[in-house]
């Protein structure tokens, strides 16, 4: 059944977008109920819309779920549980989360699904890999915009920054990247997965005093979560090869 023009307009007027499109699925029983669930109706499908336009603009590079996740390889410290880190209550708290270890271990993994996590309570979330912030405010400094990118970021609540040891950054994007976490000081949260443990980060920002003052910050309020294990990438790639080499003595026999 079409939707009356004039309820439409009312809608509209009202900024009641989805009563039109649930209005018919409502039970009636008495006004105050079917009032009610309709409106309950509105709010839920805004809070969904909220958090779907808050994931598409954290700029995750794909979905990951906390549900899905395997906390196998990680090793917790005391100052945090995996229900309180599941409950990202360290963004309330302007807390940061580091996640160590190495490479295909699930940091990043865990990384996207604590941001969704974050942005289904409807908090702003960014994410990043570390080369491309640097290259971005690299970009914005270049174009002298970098004061608004940074009030940009400074809106948000977590800011997610991945793969930090990768690729060495020259001085100037090393700068850039400690103003970010400066900026960020006591006021947001980052998450920041790397590679390397703390006395390998010169390596990659190059320079012994910033390194020393960008550890600082991020430690001052932090957990730390510490990764070890075979990747898994690695894993999938070997359990795929050895399912093709099974089928293939199978054929063989036959």
């Amino acid at each position: 059944m079409a939707v009356p023009a004039t309820l439409k307009e009312q809608c509209k007027a009202l900024k009641l977008g989805h009563v039109p499109g649930a209005y018919l699925d409502i039970q009636y029983r008495d006004r105050e109920q079917y009032l009610s669930e309709l409106f309950q109706a509105e709010l839920e499908a805004r809070q969904a819309h909220r958090i779907n336009r808050l994931v598409k603009r954290a700029g995750f590079p794909s979905f990951k779920t906390l549900e899905t996740f395997d906390w196998k390889p990680v090793t917790l410290p005391r100052s945090i549980t995996i229900t309180e880190l599941s409950d990202v209550v360290f963004v309330e708290r302007h807390e940061n989360v580091l996640a160590l270890g190495g490479v295909g271990i699930g940091k990043t993994c865990l990384g996207i699904a604590l941001g969704i996590r974050a942005c289904m309570q409807g908090k702003s979330v960014l994410w990043y890999t570390c080369i491309d912030l640097v290259n971005t405010l690299l970009e914005h400094h270049r174009q002298d915009r970098l004061g608004r990118f940074m009030r940009d970021l400074r809106k948000a609540d977590l800011i997610i920054i991945d793969e930090l040891g990768f690729v060495p950054l020259k001085r100037e994007g090393a700068e850039l990247l400690f103003n970010v976490v400066a900026a960020a000081y006591e006021r947001q949260s980052l998450i920041v997965t790397s590679n390397l443990q703390f006395g390998e980060w010169n390596s990659v920002l190059g320079d012994n005093r910033l390194t020393t003052a960008m550890i600082d910050r991020l430690v001052h309020h932090a957990h730390i979560l510490a990764f070890d294990g075979p990747s898994y990438r690695l894993r999938q790639a070997l359990s795929a090869t050895r399912r093709g080499g099974d089928q293939v003595d199978a054929s063989v026999s036959e």
